[in-house]
């Protein structure tokens, strides 16, 4: 039976970092994949761009990852997203700051990244095993021993990394593996749930297609609880599907939608948009019913053309029950203020996400109660640890999930090592 100081499971972003980590500390590292590829979910991210790390402020990244962020702080504490970044531009890897901070090798391609990791995994001595499944993760006597393949093949190690990922991105080899084998250790795994995924709706408008494919642009997006209160706002842009509504602040509210169903067991999850955000209501009617006032003999269609898409504003012109081929001189105050209400608060419903698989994030995971903050070591087995988006830890697109797999598979690695 072959036997290594540290067997990693996972060839993403997470578990490449760990065997490269647990091979700079001397260990003897076998990293094992199921798919034929490494570093496939690394290669496809960014839009095959990468985005490898986040160079905001560490208050301002575990901000960004809403799902257990400030079980971070420990572990930046030890290696942060300023220490990624003099890691790979060690390997020889430069990185360039984009908006909100994001980075993104200076060459553009995603493959740079993951072929410049492999590299430095051959230069570890570290080994690979493509195509092989493990059927289970080994323990005796409170604590790992090795894994067992598929195939009835048994390899023994003192220590276990799982970095196998979520659900989300199946193709990727993302398909829930670690779960049954932290169970089986004891572990608690939390509620498993798609974030960072478009949001669908039985509204008629939605169903009838009325405004599918409009995108709305820098717009604010809430989500309500049942009492009309906002849970989290987020300003940036969206889109109206065909089954409901995605793009950036779509993504963003998505985790809070799934939440709020959970937390008062609800069907619908009501959603306001606020498509002029730097005015407030009245401001905004103030301004409307002067332009109205002044360009009365024009169509209403024509004198607010530019607030919003053409699209959306004639939606909400009939919603507030204006003919958009009205004149200006011929509408009432009421009617104004009603339609400036609906630019500010046009309030619609949800009734839950895509699946799983169509979701960029996994939310939950193995409970990060029962892991030690600064080495990612299990706290109920000897010689196992866990990193990257098996964890229940969850953060929003734009760099911070990849800061976060990196960094528990750097902790994860270089303690997996010393055991």
């Amino acid at each position: 039976m072959k036997n290594y100081d540290v067997i990693v499971i996972g060839g993403g972003p997470s578990g490449l970092m760990a065997s490269i980590a647990a091979g700079e500390n001397g260990a003897k590292v076998l990293l094992i994949d199921k798919g034929n590829k490494l570093g496939r979910k690394l290669a496809i991210s960014g839009g095959g761009r990468c985005n490898v790390t986040n160079r905001l402020p560490i208050e301002e990244i575990i901000k960004h990852i809403p799902g257990n962020g400030r079980f971070l702080y420990s572990a930046f504490s030890v290696f942060n997203n300023e220490d990624i970044i003099a890691f790979f531009e060690k390997l020889g890897i430069y990185l360039k700051e984009e908006d909100h901070g994001r980075m993104f090798p200076v060459s553009n391609r995603a493959q740079d990244v993951v072929e410049a990791l492999l590299q430095r995994m051959k230069e570890l001595n570290v080994e690979t095993k493509t195509n092989t499944s493990v059927d289970r993760v080994l323990y005796e006597n409170g604590q790992t021993s090795g894994v067992k393949l598929v195939s009835g093949e048994f390899i023994s190690s003192k220590a276990v990394v799982i970095a196998v990922g979520g659900k989300s991105v199946p193709h990727t080899g993302s398909t829930g593996d670690g779960y049954p084998w932290a169970k089986e250790a004891g572990h608690t795994i939390t509620d498993i749930f798609p974030t960072e995924v478009p949001l669908t709706s039985d509204e008629n408008f939605i169903k009838s297609k009325t405004l599918q494919g409009l995108s709305l642009r820098d717009i604010e997006l809430s989500v309500l609880n049942p009492k009309g209160k906002k849970l989290i706002t987020h300003r940036m842009d969206m889109i109206f599907t065909h089954l409901g509504i995605s793009g950036p602040a779509v993504l963003r509210c998505s985790q809070f939608v799934v939440k709020a169903m959970k937390k008062w067991n609800l069907d619908h999850v009501s959603m306001v948009i606020d498509s002029i955000p730097d005015q407030n209501t009245e401001q905004l009617f103030q301004s409307l019913n002067k332009q109205i006032k002044e360009d009365g003999k024009k169509a209403v269609k024509n004198i607010v053309k530019g607030l919003a898409p053409e699209r959306y504003l004639l939606f909400l012109l009939e919603k507030a029950e204006i003919t958009p081929d009205e004149k200006g001189d011929n509408l009432s105050a009421e009617k104004i203020r009603k339609f400036a209400d609906l630019l500010k608060h046009f309030t619609f419903t949800v009734n839950g996400t895509l699946p799983l698989d169509k979701a960029f994030v996994t939310g939950g995971g193995v409970s990060i109660k029962e892991i030690e903050p600064k080495t990612m070591h299990s706290k109920k087995m000897h010689g196992l640890f866990f990193c990257g988006e098996v964890l229940d830890i969850h953060g929003y697109t734009g760099g911070y999930n990849i800061t976060s797999a990196l960094v528990t598979g750097r902790l994860a690695g270089s303690n997996a090592a010393l055991i």
